[in-house]
């Protein structure tokens, strides 16, 4: 056996991949102990209370131990996967064969046989015993020998639908440390679920054992009689499946944390204004045809942000923030204009930066790689950070409008309704028109009515004639 030296092994720790966060949950590990990793591969996926995000490990080597298992909530800073590198690589993987050659070793051996060169099996007789009645195996159990030849073969044995009983005789698979810490923990390792690579017992599987609650009860003491079942129409409280509980976490719990402290920190105010768009619709058909335009993501949505960057720049102290701090208003002559999107893991709010000085095509760009990006769950941390205005289309869902709630450390947050056919009166005269809703929420410290209301109306301006894009940009 080759003893590894502390320096041959690399602690990979959890990063902080974006700015302040101070944990996140490991979703799922594309490596287990004994693989061979190279520097800048991505080892495991993680969820930050921002987004999902790969990390790469930063050098050569070979895996010893996966920390934690999928699932768990690691602190930033935390050691989660160790590396043996060097002189240590080779040895990594000795456990593994040392657990199997100790499994082998082992192994109870049938009277009459022989022992013979692992990896090659026991003869098989054509000898049959009678099982004796109520001690026969599952037929899908797979007996040490067989899982080990698999091993030593380079195929892993075949995982069997459900958790087998322990037969008598087996010793389960597990390496050295993890059967003293069962000792030392009064774990009985045959009880225990495996969640190691081919079979092997991990220091999570002994520690999930220790936490697991003791089995209920099933059936009421012969001295008392049992409790009758509940009816159908009187549920009781612990009537599971009338309840789903979700665990708060990664993006949903940074997102509740984010509204509360908004909506009882910034004194909202929200206006409304219902706009005709018809023309700009029509403009947005136009757009579709223009080959400056070809491959890009051209919607209503896009005249919608570029309005809204035209009002900002006629009105620019509706683009700040409150530093509560030091008591002032800090004006921004940059806007990253932030889309609200809906995504699995729930609601976030990337940012286009420098959105003030891209051209109509290149936002059309920026939004149609801010939505894939989305919808792929592949949006950056830095991608979120440093917003300082933000759209909501609320209106993809059927809504025609809503009061949102400002991003944390913005002014103003934009909220698009359903576009809808109703009847308006156009040039004197009822007609069917293209007509939507908008809501503008905004900080009443540093936006004062008429500010909001300008911007507002700028907005609307714009989508009712969308030529003003030209003389206002």
């Amino acid at each position: 056996m080759t003893t590894m030296t502390d320096s041959s092994v690399r602690e990979f720790k959890m990063p902080d991949v974006g700015e302040g966060l101070t944990e996140a949950e490991i979703l799922k590990w594309y490596v287990q102990p004994g693989d061979t990793v190279t520097d800048g591969q991505v080892v495991c996926e993680v969820e930050t209370a921002k987004a999902a995000v790969e990390l790469p490990i930063p050098y050569d080597g070979v895996v010893r131990e996966l920390h934690f298992p999928e699932g768990t909530t690691v602190d930033v800073g935390t050691s989660i996967i160790a590396v043996a590198v060097g002189d240590g690589a080779a040895a990594a993987a000795e456990p593994v064969q040392e657990a199997v050659q100790e499994a082998v070793a082992e192994e109870p051996k049938p009277e009459g046989r022989q022992p013979v060169l692992v990896g090659y099996g026991v003869s098989t007789s054509s000898t049959k015993r009678r099982p004796r009645k109520g001690t026969e195996a599952p037929a899908a159990a797979q007996t040490p020998s067989a899982a080990i030849q698999a091993e030593l073969n380079g195929h892993g044995p075949a995982a069997p639908a459900a958790p087998a009983a322990p037969v008598t005789g087996d010793r389960p698979l597990a390496k050295p440390p993890v059967r003293k810490l069962a000792k030392d923990l009064g774990v009985d390792l045959a009880t225990v679920v495996p969640s190691g690579p081919d079979g092997i017992i991990t220091r999570e599987d002994v520690h999930a054992a220790v936490a697991a609650p003791e089995p209920a009860q099933t059936a009421a003491p012969r001295s008392e009689p049992a409790a009758p079942a509940p009816s159908p129409s009187a549920p009781t409280s612990y009537d599971t499946t009338r309840e789903t509980r979700i665990p708060v976490k990664g993006v949903r719990k940074a997102t509740a944390a984010a509204m509360v402290g908004s909506a009882f920190t910034a004194p909202h105010v929200t206006e409304f204004v219902t706009v005709d768009v018809t023309r700009t619709m029509k403009l947005v058909e136009e757009l579709k045809q223009d080959k400056e335009y070809t491959g890009l993501r051209v919607n209503p949505l896009l005249l919608i942000a570029k309005a809204l960057l035209v009002s900002i720049k006629r009105n620019p102290d509706i683009n700040a923030s409150w530093d509560e701090a030091a008591q002032e208003i800090v004006v921004k002559h940059y806007v990253n204009l932030g889309i609200a999107a809906a995504t699995p893991r729930g609601l976030i709010v990337p940012n286009i930066k420098d959105a003030h000085a891209q051209t109509l095509p290149q936002l059309a760009g920026s939004l149609g790689e801010l939505v894939s990006t989305a919808r792929e769950g592949k949006t950056s941390p830095a991608a979120m950070q440093g917003g300082t205005v933000t759209i909501t289309n609320v209106g993809v869902f059927g809504v025609d409008t809503g009061t949102p709630i400002l991003n944390p450390g913005e002014s103003a947050i934009l909220a698009v309704g359903a576009i809808k056919l109703q009847p308006w009166v156009h040039k004197g005269k009822v007609k069917p028109r293209q007509v939507t809703t908008l809501a503008l929420s905004f900080d009443h410290r540093l936006v004062d009515g008429e500010l909001g209301s300008k911007v507002l109306a700028d907005v609307a301006a714009v989508l009712e004639q969308p030529k003003r894009l030209i003389s206002w940009a």
